[in-house]
């Protein structure tokens, strides 16, 4: 089976902050082939930011492999956009100037329109300086420069977290359109799921310093049903999550074989609700799509 090139792919990665801490990764392996977007979701404290990071190159694993676009993270570097939570910007600098060295930084490959379009949407004054910006203002110039450097994989942190919802619609429409224009890869953490499903091709579910589930989303969402019947035995399914209602009892669940529509009333579950059950059940095993399975030893499906 010919494989499609990837963007971003990790084996055995484990990254550990200080010798007698517990690993944020441990043993993380998936694959993200270019061109997609992608949501990173997981709980708080899973890992994602530092996954985000190890693919910008701004930190180094302690063990296993991780390439981007093809390469290590350094030699991709002029490549990537990378939008870390803290918005780091040069504080005594104006709104233009920031884009000037943006430009200067990234000579060939710089859309100063795209910058703009990004930054000032907002009637952002070009000559206010960083400092004296509001959060969301910060996130818009990050982005405006991400945008502006026409990467070929953008990375994006709780890229949404500090706007409006006004904001928020005006830059994933500015992503969307780039990342369509220059056939990006993005990745975006985020708590905001409903926003993430409605933009987003592929899923990375990280918990416990692990993929749980990786693939395209669709894909992802058919893999599993919910049932609703009489009986609690919804053998022979892997049963992600099941309790008992008005009705009898409802599980989500990922179909080993043919269901019986005779016995179960059968409902394709919203992508939203497998994440969250999948996070309240983090010992249900792990679930990659073919093209994002990086070993042939990973459960996958088609």
């Amino acid at each position: 089976m010919s494989r499609e090139s990837g963007a971003f792919e990790a084996r055995g990665l484990v990254m550990r902050y200080g010798r007698r801490r517990a690993p944020v990764l441990r043993d993380c392996s998936f694959r993200l082939p270019a061109g997609r977007i992608c949501a990173l979701v997981g709980p708080n404290g899973a890992g994602k930011s530092t996954l985000l990071s190890l693919a910008a190159g701004t930190l180094r694993p302690t063990q296993g492999t991780l390439r981007v676009l093809g390469t290590s993270p350094d030699q991709a570097r002029a490549r990537i956009g990378y939008v870390a939570q803290t918005r780091p910007l040069y504080p005594q600098l104006t709104v233009a100037a920031t884009l000037r060295l943006g430009a200067e930084l990234n000579p060939g490959r710089w859309d100063q329109e795209a910058a703009e379009r990004a930054a000032y949407g907002g009637a952002l004054d070009p000559r206010a300086r960083i400092r004296t910006l509001s959060g969301g203002q910060r996130t818009r110039v990050a982005l405006a420069l991400a945008l502006g450097k026409r990467a070929e994989l953008l990375l994006l942190d709780e890229p949404m977290a500090d706007l409006d919802p006004v904001a928020r619609h005006q830059l994933m429409g500015a992503l969307l359109a780039a990342a369509v224009e220059h056939g990006s890869t993005v990745v975006m953490s985020s708590h905001v799921l409903a926003e993430l499903g409605n933009v987003c091709d592929y899923l990375l579910l990280l918990a416990g310093g692990r993929i749980r589930l990786a693939g395209e989303s669709e894909d992802v969402r058919t893999a599993h049903a919910r049932l609703t019947g009489a009986s609690p035995d919804f053998a022979p399914h892997t049963v992600v999550e099941s309790a008992a209602n008005g009705r009898g009892h409802t599980a989500l669940v990922r179909p080993q074989g043919a269901v019986d529509a005779a016995s179960w009333l059968v409902e394709q579950p919203a992508l939203e609700e497998l994440i969250l059950a999948h996070l309240r059940n983090p010992d249900t095993p792990a679930l990659f799509t073919q093209s994002a399975s990086p070993a042939p030893s990973q459960e996958a499906v088609a």
